[in-house]
């Protein structure tokens, strides 16, 4: 059956209206070790983030989050606040360091701490570390967000933190490499939280 004009009208003025409403992002800080670059990294990358208006960013530090060891058990105020923040998000960026050729513990404590707060959600990745600029643990970490039921974009913003040209002294330099990356990464990660928010306003997302 073909739509009717009255459709068609009600739906632009609904795309319209969630194109104006902003794009909830949590950047996550993956390290929770003391003397982390990842402190540093993810304010620049957050800062960035945060001059487009059609994204609202919540830098959210696991460092100040206590989650058991024993495995989640949602009892706690940690593991409730952590899942309430991930479940307003409409997109994720996760910032990792590569320890060992992996990715923190810390980090994939505080993913296993949730589950459905994840589901049908792009994420996206800022990594650093030295010259493997942090890529091995982000393709780790796509296998793990992807059984998450998580859309990983494709582009990453990664940094080699011994390179003086693009890292000063622990912190991204404002080269024309690294802001081209985080552009690129944004506008797909945006693409993507666009198009699953309306999807699952339309409809419940089948996990």
């Amino acid at each position: 059956m073909n739509a009717t004009r009255s459709d068609r009208v009600l739906n632009d003025r609904t795309a319209a209206h969630s194109t104006r409403i902003p794009v909830r992002t949590a950047v996550i800080v993956g390290s929770t070790r003391k003397g982390r670059a990842g402190d540093a990294v993810a304010h620049w990358f957050a800062g960035h983030a945060r001059r487009r208006t059609t994204l609202a960013v919540d830098l959210v530090d696991l460092a100040e989050f206590t989650l058991p060891f024993h495995g989640p058990s949602g009892s706690t105020e940690t593991e409730a606040e952590l899942a309430a923040r991930i479940g307003e998000a409409d997109a994720v960026v996760v910032v990792t360091p590569e320890y060992n050729h992996g990715y923190p513990a810390a980090l994939k404590q505080a993913i296993d701490s949730g589950c459905d707060e994840w589901f049908a959600k792009p994420v996206g990745f800022v990594a650093y570390g030295f010259s493997g600029r942090g890529l091995r643990a982000v393709e780790q970490l796509r296998l793990v967000f992807g059984s998450l039921h998580m859309v990983a974009v494709p582009d990453v913003v990664s940094f080699d933190l011994f390179d003086s040209g693009t890292v000063d002294d622990g912190v991204p330099r404002d080269t024309d490499a690294n802001l081209v990356a985080t552009e690129r990464m944004l506008t797909q990660l945006e693409w993507w939280a666009r198009a699953l928010r309306e999807a699952r306003a339309e409809r419940p997302y089948p996990a």
